[in-house]
């Protein structure tokens, strides 16, 4: 997508825009109560329950049917854990019910990250610099190269193989990526501080290694052995699962990253805030148990709108954050999951090579001097309605300042006063 897609924007409709967010926002606030409460004791319970007997099968697991009952059971509360729970109670979405079992202050997750730090690196870092190259560690967690202007190096060409490994290993993955490690070789943390980080991380994990690879084995007798790999399998099942929607929240075709400085981030309004996120991420389709097993992150552009809305909202929201896109003429990118993950997938492959770019489909829309074609189909009553259509504009565009070399554009939203 070229720049064309924020040119139209003006300061007054970033401003018109952040008020119709912020009105949405607002008016869920406000309304949320006894039914709100009630549905995540309600999921709190399902996941205790499922993991009380995935746990319970599992101490019977020399027969099979009890292994995968009880690592199939275990892998779902895990699931339900990290995406329902426990990220969206970290994000705060629940502090309002003033309960101190369902807090971001008290809740510690069913994850080898240690609660304080993964709010730090997520909730603070990854939310308030989302895809900004250079400032959203997310984008890669330091390890992919997602994006071309991400200087390349040659371990990048084995990255497709450390994809699968990160998948597998994800919980552990972004444990080590909290500590900050290449933060603190550039000078900009301490090492006193990540002295302190690897203290917390090992207390945590030795918690987790114990519950999970020790004492439930040790106390399932004969079956200590199939009960280690069920948690092993529940383990990987949960990660695989985590890492597929995360990815699919911020890496396939149409989420935009952003090329600002500080200078841009001090001058972004309020409604171009919105609209940074909202072009940053994705959504994913699907029916209503895919979105709860996602922990409603499948609602990716909602939930970066609005983080510390309750998750089980953003089904209601989403229909008038898509008809707002619509108005202003900006992208609302979503599809199936397979599709998402395929092309994250295929832009993992692509950056693994220096230069990467653009998919081909991409380019062709793409003059010479790197600007989107005008569209040739569209009317003028088209352009009345919306400026843009995946990208390609009404008239040529002027050339904009942030158009790098080789064809590549990055959106820069325009700088308003807060």
């Amino acid at each position: 997508m070229a720049t064309t897609v924020l040119q139209h924007l003006t300061p007054d409709d970033l401003d018109q825009i952040g008020r119709e967010l912020d009105a949405i926002r607002d008016e869920v606030m406000a309304d949320l109560g006894e039914r709100d409460a009630a549905y995540i004791r309600r999921i709190v319970r399902v996941q205790r329950g499922l993991e009380g007997g995935g746990r319970a099968a599992l101490l019977v697991s020399l027969f099979p049917p009890a292994w995968l009952a009880g690592t199939s059971a275990l892998a779902v509360a895990k699931v339900l854990e990290n995406m329902e729970l426990g990220h969206n109670v970290m994000h705060g979405q629940w502090d309002w019910m003033r309960d101190p079992e369902i807090h971001s202050s008290t809740w510690e997750w069913d994850n080898v990250s240690a609660a304080e730090g993964w709010k730090k690196s997520h909730n603070y870092a990854h939310h308030t610099y989302t895809n900004i190259v250079g400032k959203d560690r997310d984008l890669g967690y330091t390890l992919l190269r997602l994006d071309p202007d991400q200087p390349w190096k040659p371990f990048h060409l084995a990255q497709p193989l450390y994809n699968v490994l990160l998948a597998l290993a994800f919980e552990w993955g972004v444990a080590l990526y909290d500590l900050e490690l290449d933060e603190a070789r550039k000078g900009r943390k301490p090492w006193r501080r990540v002295a302190s980080d690897v203290r917390r991380l090992a207390r945590k994990s030795a918690r987790q290694v114990a519950k999970d690879y020790i004492a439930w084995p040790l106390l399932s007798g004969p079956s200590a052995v199939p009960a280690f790999l069920g948690s092993l399998t529940a383990n990987a099942a949960r990660n695989v699962w985590t890492h597929t929607v995360i990815f699919c929240g911020h890496f396939p075709d149409g989420a935009e990253t952003f090329d600002f400085d500080e200078s841009d981030l001090d001058g972004e309004s309020r409604g171009g805030w919105y609209v940074r996120q909202l072009l940053g991420s994705c959504n994913i389709d699907g029916p209503p148990l895919m979105h709860l097993m996602t922990g409603n992150l499948s609602y990716q552009i909602e939930h970066h709108l609005f983080p510390d809305v309750p998750s089980n909202r953003y089904v209601e929201v989403a229909p008038r954050v898509r008809e707002l896109c619509e108005r202003y003429g900006l992208p609302y990118v979503s599809g199936p999951l397979p599709v998402q993950y395929a092309q994250v997938v295929r832009k993992i492959l692509r950056m693994a090579v220096p230069g990467g770019g653009r998919p081909a489909a991409a380019e062709a829309e793409l003059s010479p001097a790197g600007e989107a074609s005008p569209d040739p189909e569209r009317t003028d009553a088209d352009c009345a309605r919306s400026p843009s259509r995946a990208g390609r504009p009404c008239a040529a565009p002027q050339r904009s300042p942030t158009a790098r070399a080789g064809g590549r554009a990055r959106p820069r939203m325009p700088r308003v006063a807060r």
